[in-house]
């Protein structure tokens, strides 16, 4: 059988992740798996330096001869059929707002117009990745989400996400979807966590892993804002799986590493909704988004 080969890129405000992805397969070459810490509020040069590295060193690595294109796994907001950036006020990519990505990545990397740069939205990437790891799941009907410094979600049916329609919210997004006194992510996200535990002991942490490392130690109120947070989660979700049918629900993103803290909750509330769907966690969500992005390319 003949191979096809692509670059699977996974890009986050702190990080980048490239490996070479077998298209036919679907399988990640692991010795091309390369990652990448960095300031993405650097210059853009500079930021664009630190890409090509890992996507050389990835190709370097594989020693696979030929790629077909490269699939590019962003967060938005971003323009991702004209690889436009739109991202603005968020801490990150600063100097990257209204520029042309696939312009930079084809000037930096000295490749045509011709050649195949292809983008998709992180948590979509997220989603279609843990499909085609479980050939099962690319009958069903499946919602994820990435659990983070922010909300991201996809509706995935047959393999196919959809982002349009009755039954889905608005542009496959519930980050956005009113919620209390705000919206989803004010309350499911780091900052939800980190306001939580404010809240409760007036104190207030650095970020999501030390609230981890507490609940870790058995701090009570960094437990019962994990708690909290999957009740919440469950509320905002329940809606969207019963109108989207799904058969399957996946979490991911880093806060899913504190799966026992909120997963109990969660799952009483889908419990308490007379809901019969599958249930799991991620065990690797960075294959997942690299496999999700070349999914783009993807060769059956």
């Amino acid at each position: 059988m003949n191979k096809e080969y692509a670059v699977g890129i996974d890009i986050g405000g702190t990080h980048i992740t490239t490996a070479i992805i077998d298209i036919i397969n679907m399988q990640v070459i692991d010795p091309s798996l390369h990652k990448e810490f960095f300031d993405s509020n650097m210059p853009v040069e500079a930021v664009m330096s630190i890409w090509e590295k890992s996507i050389r060193t990835s190709v370097k690595n594989s020693e696979v001869e030929e790629i077909k294109g490269l699939a590019v796994c962003m967060p938005g907001p971003f323009d991702y059929a004209n690889g436009l950036c739109w991202i603005k006020d968020q801490s990150k990519y600063e100097h990257f707002y209204g520029l042309n990505v696939r312009y930079l990545i084809q000037g930096t990397l000295n490749l045509s117009s011709e050649f195949p740069i292809l983008f998709e939205n992180d948590a979509v990437c997220f989603g279609k990745g843990e499909v085609h790891k479980d050939a099962a799941n690319l009958s069903k009907k499946v919602m994820a989400i990435t659990l983070g410094t922010g909300l991201g979600a996809c509706f995935i049916d047959n393999g196919i996400s959809i982002s349009s329609g009755e039954l889905v919210p608005a542009d496959g997004e519930i980050y956005n979807i009113p919620f209390k006194e705000s919206i989803a992510e004010d309350y499911v996200s780091a900052r939800g966590l980190l306001h939580r535990y404010k809240k409760l002991t007036g104190q207030n942490l650095n970020d999501g892993l030390e609230l981890f490392n507490l609940a870790l130690a058995e701090d009570e109120h960094a437990k019962k804002a994990f708690e909290e947070m999957g009740e919440d989660l469950a509320s905002i979700v329940i809606p969207w799986l019963e109108k989207f049918g799904a058969d399957s629900f996946i979490i991911g993103g880093k806060i899913a590493n504190a799966s026992e803290f909120f997963l109990p909750s969660f799952n009483k509330k889908i419990k308490e909704a007379g809901m019969e769907i599958k249930i799991s966690v991620s065990t690797d969500n960075e294959a997942a988004a690299l496999l999700g992005a070349a999914s783009m390319l993807y060769k059956a």
